[in-house]
């Protein structure tokens, strides 16, 4: 397989993909999964933007979409906004929670008692 791949590699063709906008659009556009992945992870759910999470994911849907029906069929174009509508869906996901089921809430009441117990209890002689 390793050498089925290095001699196409080093064919015509091979380089021919490898200088176009077939291979290097796509490449250039993980930026926004990656983005989106990252982001599960380091941002609080307060930041999310509801419309914009919305807008990728239908951008990336669209993009699929694109990707398959175009000819030959881009892979890796298809694959990047396949991972990019998975990320933003579970953004989406988040920013629903937050916003609406109750997270915001329950965010609320975790702080408060965590500040709670992190105030000193009063002595005797105190009160």
């Amino acid at each position: 397989m390793a050498s089925t791949f290095v001699n196409w590699l080093k064919s015509p063709a091979g380089r021919q993909y490898f200088f176009s906008t077939h291979f290097w659009g796509p490449v250039a556009n993980w930026g926004l999964p990656v983005a989106a992945i990252a982001d599960l992870y380091g941002k609080d759910e307060e930041v999310i933007s509801g419309p914009m999470t919305g807008a990728l994911t239908v951008y990336s849907m669209t993009f699929m979409r694109f990707a398959w029906r175009v000819q030959p069929r881009n892979y890796l174009l298809f694959a990047c906004h396949a991972v990019n509508f998975t990320g933003q869906s579970l953004q989406g996901g988040r920013f629903i929670n937050y916003h609406y089921l109750g997270g915001k809430e329950r965010k609320e009441l975790q702080q408060a008692a965590a500040a709670g117990a992190a105030q000193p209890v009063p002595n005797k002689k105190d009160i």
